[in-house]
């Protein structure tokens, strides 16, 4: 499980989340995985191609790249005995 630590939080906030906690029967750390599992929940994930290929859409896509020539010839591979 991944831990996660949040700096500069408004004591205010803190104060709020004590007793919405506290309203709800569970501690504050529980209170908050319950609020930050509900806010992504909705969210489907994003696959790394469709991510990829989203970000280089915008950069004008792949589909004008020049790619090198590729040769036939092999090469002979020297490998220790």
């Amino acid at each position: 499980m991944a831990a996660l630590s949040i700096r500069d939080l408004d004591d205010s906030v803190k104060d709020r989340l004590r007793l919405r906690a506290a309203r709800h029967g569970r501690s504050m750390e529980a209170e908050v995985r319950a609020i930050l599992t509900a806010a992504v929940a909705d969210e489907p994930p994003t696959e790394l191609f469709s991510a990829l290929l989203q970000r280089f859409s915008q950069l004008g896509g792949v589909d004008d790249l020049e790619l090198p020539a590729r040769s036939d010839q092999t090469r002979e591979v020297n490998l220790p005995e």
